[in-house]
């Protein structure tokens, strides 16, 4: 099982990207997926997650100007990313968790991480 994230580039303030996560591999079912974002020199925070049913929340930072959603049928997690800010610079993470095998426990999977600058 693979998850390749995709979008990060350079932005000026204001400014909008979409991030994409596709997943691959033998895989039964993708439960919930998320994002989450690292700022150098500080933790990684979850940004937004998505349950299967698209029932989505949001770190505070994000409400208002970042859409996450998905497509089932692609097996894959986007974050759509408005108004961006210079605190928005970090690289980004996504996160599925996933059902490998019917019946078994599913476990997170994670991405290689984006990056994403916002210049003021």
């Amino acid at each position: 099982v693979q998850l390749q994230a995709s979008g990060g580039v350079l932005v000026q303030a204001g400014g909008s990207l979409r991030l994409s996560c596709a997943v691959s591999g033998s895989i039964f079912r993708i439960n919930a997926m998320g994002w989450y974002r690292q700022a150098p020199g500080k933790q990684r925070e979850l940004v937004a997650d998505i349950t299967r049913g698209s029932s989505s929340t949001y770190t505070d930072s994000a409400k208002g100007r970042f859409t996450i959603s998905r497509d089932n049928a692609k097996n894959t997690v986007y974050l759509q990313m408005n108004s961006l800010k210079p605190e928005d610079t970090a690289v980004y993470y996504c996160t599925a968790s996933i059902t490998v095998i019917q019946g078994i426990v599913p476990r997170d999977y994670w991405g290689q991480g984006t990056l994403v600058t916002v210049s003021s």
